[in-house]
């Protein structure tokens, strides 16, 4: 687990025309509760249709590995959304990738995204990262947009994937 990350607040004024901005809170995941198993429980088939469900040993196996930084955002207490940040030494220094951000749809438009995102940045910068990566399919527009406004820029590079059988 990656310390350091600690609580960040934002409360952000009722802007017209927009939905209400909620109070977020973002924290690095530092134990497996049955809080945040039925969390991801709620959350990750609104990410994947294909994953499977985590328990909480697998939560812990995930979270135990060094590489591996899970953030949760609450909101109003409750756990809106989650992103794992995966963090390692190569030789041209460390990388840093952004994968798995999932907010409830019922938290979508509100700041939960963009505060996971900047948190993950802070943490990232923090252990040496000169740049984050992360993916997103096209049909994710809204995702697109926040990590535009996040200061993303799209590379011009090809993604490979093997797929083992």
């Amino acid at each position: 687990m990656t310390a350091g990350a600690g609580r960040a607040a934002r409360r952000e004024p009722v802007r017209r025309g927009s939905v209400r901005r909620v109070t977020v809170q973002v924290e690095v995941l530092s134990s497996i509760t049955d809080e945040v198993v039925a969390a991801f429980s709620r959350l990750l088939p609104q990410l994947s249709s294909s994953a499977p469900p985590l328990d909480a040993q697998a939560l812990g196996t995930i979270a135990a590995s060094p590489a591996i930084t899970i953030l949760l955002a609450r909101c109003d207490g409750e756990i809106a959304g989650t992103l794992t940040l995966a963090m390692f030494p190569i030789p041209t220094g460390v990388r840093a990738w952004i994968e798995d951000v999932v907010v409830d749809k019922a938290f979508r438009g509100r700041g939960t995204g963009e505060e996971l995102t900047a948190a993950a940045l802070r943490i990232a910068q923090a252990a040496g990262a000169r740049t984050v990566d992360l993916t997103s399919r096209p049909s994710r527009e809204a995702a697109g947009r926040l990590y535009e406004r996040a200061g993303f820029t799209q590379r011009d590079s090809r993604l490979y994937r093997y797929t083992f059988e």
